[in-house]
């Protein structure tokens, strides 16, 4: 990295480092934040992190004591590969997915370790209780009342795009080491996202290479970085991460294993807001200007307003989806939107 290029990233803030206390003590930090946080020593009592401790072999051991016998999806680079995990310059993937058994993917790893091979090999966000047996209940957080998705993610040194995700994420450093970066949801347009249908992991992702970011290509990511926070986690480390705060994430050891915790503070049966703006860009987005003007007034109000000029002239009982939605009314405008993009 240029000398130049080197100096934004000596100014980034740390992110937060909070205290806490088993139990009461993480729901109530995490009950409304908005802010991302990190939480030392966190999941520290956990085997697979003292597995990890001894060797790396050791924590793959762990794991594959308590892996299922099915398929796990795994992401693998080419010869030379950099760890990067992006689009090659046609804007394909530049790595192949591929399906095996725990076993044989890890004893790619072992043997690449024993040659001294550089080899990338990625097992993104695998659902815990539907891969592994009795590790979750080993290896757990308590999170009170949420009702998360658990997931993990093993991999050699990798470096993983800014994306951000909608649920709320409390993530964990279970083997290896971490290294987040981190920007709040309002600098999307100084990350220069790419694609939103062509991804490498179903979200968009920044353009731009944190290792060696061109600031002529990107001049505005300056900008994003001005607001970032960063941090490195050590194995029994926590971060969490709000809704829909972009984040960068680095496996820094020759062998990384994160396990993180998704959940929405929303109920389920509401609509996926990303599933809204694809729609949008179908239906609004390539509409005469004067088309899209009026259309942004009726999001404006209906959506983002949503007053009392909304509701306040109809009869309560006639309201129907203008009324705050219950599973019944979101179960209907459900049914009704896949009724009309079938046709």
């Amino acid at each position: 990295m240029a000398e130049r290029d080197r100096a934004i990233y000596d100014r980034l803030a740390p992110v937060r480092e909070r205290e806490w206390n088993k139990g009461v003590g993480l729901d109530a930090l995490l009950e409304g934040a908005r802010e991302p946080f990190v939480l030392r020593g966190l999941v520290s009592d956990w085997p697979l992190v003292a597995a990890g401790k001894s060797a790396a072999r050791d924590a793959r051991s762990y794991l594959l004591d308590h892996a299922r016998d099915r398929p796990f999806k795994v992401s693998i680079g080419a010869p030379g590969h950099d760890g990067r995990l992006f689009y090659d310059a046609e804007m394909e993937m530049n790595f192949r997915i591929g399906t095996g058994k725990l076993a044989d993917i890890f004893g790619g790893i072992d043997t690449a370790e024993e040659r001294g091979e550089n080899r990338t090999v990625y097992l993104a966000s695998i659902d815990i209780p539907s891969h592994f047996d009795g590790l979750d209940e080993a290896n757990s957080v308590d999170l009170g009342t949420r009702d998360p998705l658990k997931s993990i993610w093993i991999g050699t040194r990798t470096r993983i795009a800014a994306h951000n995700d909608f649920p709320d994420n409390l993530a964990c450093c279970a083997v290896g080491r971490r290294r987040f970066t981190l920007f709040p949801p309002h600098q999307f347009r100084n990350l220069y996202l790419g694609p939103i249908d062509n991804t490498p992991a179903g979200r968009a992702v920044s353009m731009v290479d944190f290792d060696a970011p061109d600031l002529t290509a990107f001049p505005r990511f300056v900008d994003a970085m001005a607001e970032a926070q960063t941090i490195e986690l050590e194995p029994g480390d926590a971060i969490f991460i709000p809704s829909m705060w972009w984040h960068h994430v680095e496996g820094l050891a020759d062998f990384n294993v994160l396990v993180n915790y998704w959940w929405r503070s929303t109920p389920a049966w509401l609509g996926q807001p990303q599933v809204a703006l694809n729609h949008a860009i179908l239906a609004i987005r390539d509409l005469p200007p004067e088309d899209k003007a009026i259309w942004r007034e009726l999001f404006d109000h209906y959506v983002f307003e949503n007053d009392d000029r909304v509701t306040g002239h109809i009869p309560e009982k006639a309201r129907s989806i203008l009324a705050r939605l219950t599973p019944e009314s979101a179960g209907r405008l459900r049914a009704f939107l896949l009724r009309t993009l079938s046709r």
